[in-house]
């Protein structure tokens, strides 16, 4: 999304717009690391200085509310956030705690029956698949 649709975006759904909370939307919403807020903070501090988590978590809320990132959760108590709403797996590293996105047309089928045999309307989901990914079996040896 650019400057323009996020500031119509929010505007129309009742949220102020400010400079922070557009680099923290452009931030998320161009990741596909699956960051957490205090990545974003780290990623953002420099240009913005006055920049606190406390707004990083407000507008990753807002984002939430939107429907433009999915929160993910995890175990040990991280909490990442996912710009990528459509169906799809979460490949997630046991070790590094790393994650990518996979995509295919069997999820895409597999998602569209299981909404339509439920008969409602999906407010989102999430499949994760844990594995050691190679980097960090190259580590072990």
């Amino acid at each position: 999304m650019d400057d323009e649709e996020l500031f119509v975006l929010f505007r129309d759904n009742g949220y102020k717009v400010t400079t922070q909370r557009l680099a923290i939307s452009k931030f998320i919403l161009a990741r596909e690391d699956h960051p957490s807020a205090e990545k974003i903070y780290k990623g953002l501090k420099t240009d913005y200085p006055t920049l606190s988590l406390g707004t990083i978590y407000k507008t990753l809320h807002t984002l939430k509310e939107l429907g433009l990132i999915q929160e993910l959760g995890f175990e040990e108590g991280s909490i990442r956030y996912d710009p990528n709403t459509s169906p799809h797996l979460n490949v997630v590293c046991t070790s590094c705690y790393k994650i990518y996105d996979y995509k295919s047309k069997t999820i895409e089928d597999f998602w569209s029956l299981i909404v339509s045999e439920l008969k409602f309307k999906s407010e989102g989901q999430r499949f994760d698949i844990y594995h050691e990914c190679d980097e960090c079996k190259k580590l072990k040896k």
